[in-house]
């Protein structure tokens, strides 16, 4: 099933719709935990909707370097745990929103990863359960990085918080494997990463319980499970897509922020 998150004139702010064939059928709810089945609702084509990001988490956690040449590519060592740091939610926005390029920043960098959405409350996974139960689908994301401030900071916090700095979408896919999907990011249709799943150092079940183990995770929160090598420098009028087998492409063009007062 794919789950998106919609506006349209005859409801009352956003909602939650699932897609089928080029229709969507809004459910009756705006916010997660979500039913999976349709309500009783009048459907609409799919371009007669504004498509928004699919989530809104209580908090975005992303994996570094879990893949190996992504690593390698930047000259860092393979951790023997996850490395773990926190994106802000307000970076979000959907596919079609525009990636601003903030005057802070030299250079902006494009990252294609899976996104998990976690479907329920999630802490201290015990041995017997599957941490895959507690996801609620996949999505693609864009884990966009201001690499110069990521480098002079040490830490991860500015160079990957930046407003526009997290495209998810286009919406969320619930059947889906994990363990063997491949991750495109292309610039100007050109390809510049492409990966497997099946090749990152920590897996997505992994990662889950990994996570659970340290912080709570609630339903809606989003985890970013790592890019593949091949990250390169966004420019102004540059539009970047990524795409992840048998969920779809993201896609967002690239403009200088604008002035700030």
């Amino acid at each position: 099933m794919k789950i998106c998150r919609i506006t349209h004139s005859e409801i009352n702010g956003p909602r939650y719709a699932v897609i089928e064939g080029s229709n969507v059928y809004p459910f009756s709810t705006s916010s997660f935990p979500l039913t999976k089945s349709r309500p009783e609702s009048t459907g609409w084509s799919l371009n007669e909707v504004n498509l928004l990001a699919p989530v809104e988490p209580s908090k975005i956690v992303c994996v570094g370097r879990n893949y190996r040449e992504h690593a390698a590519e930047l000259g860092n060592k393979m951790p023997d745990e996850p490395l773990l740091f926190l994106k802000a939610p307000s970076a979000i926005i959907a596919s079609g929103d525009r990636i601003e390029l903030p005057s802070q920043s030299q250079q902006v960098e494009h990252e294609g990863e899976l996104g998990v959405v976690i479907g329920k409350r999630a802490r201290n996974i015990t041995e017997d359960e599957d941490p895959l139960s507690y996801v609620f689908g996949y999505a693609c994301v864009n884990d966009v990085t201001a690499r110069d401030l990521q480098r002079k900071d040490v830490q991860f916090t500015r160079g990957k918080s930046f407003d526009t700095f997290c495209p998810v979408g286009p919406w969320i896919v619930d059947d889906f494997d994990p363990t063997n999907a491949t991750v495109i990011t292309r610039v100007n249709g050109e390809v510049k990463q492409q990966g497997n799943t099946r090749d990152m150092a920590f897996s997505v079940a992994y990662l889950i319980r990994y996570i659970a183990a340290i912080m709570t995770l609630y339903p809606g929160d989003l985890i970013a499970t790592g890019t593949p090598a091949g990250v390169s420098k966004l420019k102004n009028g540059d539009t970047v897509e990524v795409e992840v087998s048998n969920i779809g492409t993201l896609r967002n063009p690239v403009y200088e922020a604008r002035s700030q007062h």
